[in-house]
Parts: C-alpha cells; sequence; structure tokens
C-alpha cells in the first residue's frame, strides 16, 4: 500500500465508505426512536450504492445509540445525504435525539478469516493509497439571497467582527474564505482539528450570531436561528462538503492569491463534474509550472465549487485556472457545465470564450480570514 502525500481528501478513490452516526437520545424516547428508524432503514435500503446498516446500543449508556452504514463507495452515499429526501427521512429522528456525530471512513483494510488482504484488495474495494492529510478539515456552506440585495449582504459580511480562533485545546479555526456569485454566497472553513467543535464553536460566537440575524430578512429560504429545527434544516440544506483536495508537491510559493470558480452543473451531473475537476487537479499537481498549488473542490447536486490558491494572477493561463488543461478536456467541461447558468455557452475553443468563462465563474471575494499562527 503506498501513502498519497498530495490528495489529503477524495470521495472518488473507488474505495468502499463506512458511515458511522453516533446519537444520544432523550430518556424515555428509545421506543420513539426505533419507530425512526425503521422508517429510515427501510427508505435507505433502496438507495443505490447501499450495502447494508447495523443499529446497536451501549452495553454502558443505554441513552446512547450507534447507526453504521456501509456504502459502495462516496459518491452514492454523498448524493443521498445532501438530498432533500433525506432531509424528510431523518426528520422523525430529530425530537428523541439529544446530540448526533457522524462520521465517514474510508475501508482501508479488512480481515476475514482464511482470506488474507492481497495485492487486488483495492479492485475489491478498498483505498488504495494511504493519505497522509495536511491536518486540516474542510467544509463549505452556500445559499442564496434576495435579488437586489446582494451589495448589503456582501457589506454585512465583509464587516463583521471575526470569532475566536481557539476552540479548545486541540481545535482552532486556521482560514474563512467568503465569495459570492450574483446572489449566492459560498463560506469556506479551514478547521484544524474537530471541524463540527468549531462549526459549533463559531455558532455560538456573539459575533457570528449577529451578523446571521442581520442577513436573515435577506434570505430567500426563511430561517429562525432561535428555533433548533428551523437552524438545522437550514444548515443542512446549506451544506456544501469538500470532495477532494489536493496540494502541489512543492514548497509553498509566496504572495499566493485564493479564488473561488463556481461550475453550475447540468441537471444531475454534478457529481460527474466535481469528478473531473478533482481528476484534472490531481494532474496539475505534477506539474512544476502550474499556476495553482492547492485546490479544493466542494459539490451538493448540481452546484459546484472550486477554490484554488494560485500565483500570478488567473488570466494568464485560463486553462489552468479553469482546470481543462489538456486535449479534449475543454470539451468535457463544456459537456458538464450548464453553460446558460453561468452566460456562457457553446465551444470553448477560443481564447476569447475561455477568457469569458473564467470571468464568469471567478467569484467575487467578500472576505479571507486567516488566524494567526499558534
Amino acid at each position: 500500500m503506498t501513502m498519497s502525500g498530495r490528495i489529503s481528501q477524495s470521495a472518488f478513490d473507488g474505495s468502499r465508505l463506512r458511515v458511522i452516526l453516533l446519537l444520544d437520545l432523550y430518556e424515555g424516547a428509545q421506543e420513539q426512536f426505533l419507530e425512526a428508524y425503521e422508517h429510515m432503514r427501510n427508505a435507505v435500503a433502496s438507495v443505490p450504492g447501499h450495502i447494508s446498516d447495523q443499529l446497536c446500543q451501549s452495553i454502558e449508556n443505554p441513552s446512547q445509540w450507534l447507526i453504521t452504514s456501509e456504502w459502495e463507495s462516496a459518491p452514492p452515499f454523498l448524493a443521498w445525504v445532501n438530498s432533500e429526501e433525506h432531509v424528510e427521512t431523518v426528520r422523525p429522528m430529530h425530537s428523541c435525539v439529544r446530540d448526533t456525530r457522524s462520521m465517514r471512513y474510508s475501508v482501508v483494510r479488512e480481515t476475514f478469516p482464511e482470506q488474507p488482504l492481497t495485492p487486488g484488495a483495492a479492485a475489491a474495494g478498498l483505498q488504495s493509497e494511504v493519505r497522509v492529510g495536511d491536518g486540516v478539515a474542510r467544509h463549505a456552506l452556500t445559499f442564496t439571497v434576495k435579488p437586489g440585495s446582494e451589495s448589503k449582504v456582501a457589506e454585512l459580511l465583509a464587516g463583521y467582527e471575526s470569532p475566536k480562533a481557539q476552540v479548545d485545546d486541540t481545535t482552532r479555526l486556521r482560514r474563512t474564505s467568503l465569495f459570492m456569485h450574483g446572489n449566492r454566497v459560498v463560506r469556506a472553513v479551514e478547521v484544524e482539528g474537530d471541524l463540527l467543535a468549531a462549526l459549533r464553536h463559531v455558532a455560538r460566537q456573539p459575533e457570528v450570531r449577529a451578523v446571521e440575524e442581520a442577513i436573515n430578512p435577506y434570505l430567500e429560504q426563511d430561517r429562525d436561528l432561535t428555533d433548533p429545527e428551523s437552524a438545522r434544516l437550514f444548515f443542512t440544506r446549506a451544506a456544501l462538503p469538500a470532495v477532494h483536495h489536493v496540494t502541489a508537491g512543492r514548497p509553498e510559493p509566496q504572495g499566493l492569491r485564493r479564488h473561488a470558480l463556481y461550475y453550475p452543473a447540468v441537471r444531475g451531473r454534478g457529481m460527474d463534474l466535481a469528478r473531473f475537476l478533482a481528476h484534472q487537479d490531481e494532474a496539475a499537481a505534477g506539474d512544476p509550472d502550474s499556476p495553482v498549488h492547492a485546490s479544493t473542490v466542494f459539490q451538493r447536486d448540481d452546484i459546484v465549487v472550486r477554490l484554488v490558491d494560485v500565483t500570478g494572477d488567473l488570466d494568464l493561463d485560463p486553462l489552468a485556472a479553469l482546470g481543462i488543461k489538456g486535449p479534449g478536456k475543454a470539451a468535457e467541461l463544456r459537456r458538464l457545465l450548464d453553460g446558460a447558468a453561468i452566460g456562457v455557452e457553446g465551444d470553448l475553443d477560443s481564447e476569447r470564450t475561455l477568457n469569458r468563462l473564467l470571468s464568469h465563474a471567478d467569484m467575487l471575494p467578500v472576505t479571507d480570514r486567516s488566524a494567526a499562527a499558534s
């Protein structure tokens, strides 16, 4: 088994996925929870890519439960967990669960009697490379605001006071980057340590609560952050998970600039578009002349956002900036991209068209804040 030092996160390696959901129930809610679980497991059983699941109860604390599920790979699980169907399926559980924690793992090795690990194990769904990682978890949120309110929302999001970066002894908020594309907002965060703990910490900070309340009147999706159910539904629907992160195999250069590029996908092709960009960035990571030093691809439904740290201006190398270097790659992007949604239709076969696409895809930076090194 080899080690991958460049790719610290990927949903596209083809390995089986094990999802672990830890639950802490309210007292006396076991019967209601079991009914909700029956409803959920029957729904999940018919989801493409789902293999199996187990429900376990703690032998030490009967209020603590565990649901594990196995999937053929990460993409079908992500498509399910980010769907509106999933939101409705798990809704009955909310009233009986005090707290939850979801963890997702690629299967690296497994042992069965008289069935040793072989070189062909990767073909059977095991992760072929161990990712070294950089100790950073990445996540994003996306939501839309009412047309005409974009400048006011940008002003509010750019002007809030940064919350305290240190969450606890092992977790800190490293960087927050906000961008807008039309009336769509994307907030990307980088966390050293426990991502969930950091997100909860940030949500509780008065500076963040104040700006969240200030933008409420401008949101297209109504929410009430004082109502746990309303807040949960909003942030579930706004989640824009990171599906791939890669860093070039060379020292970090000085003067990197961060950009976010928006790629609206053809209906139903969001995961395919994210996979295409991820593979392109993997190839670019080995090119010493590539201006892209690091890339993170975020995807939900037909929304794909690619966060890149680059040297120099994007328009110096539009093909590299867009992630379409190589024969036939521009044509492949055209097949996956909803050109009408981004205002650039037709073949991507001229410098003028490529520059138009780059200009339209490049999101407006609102704020980019990094915590001081600890």
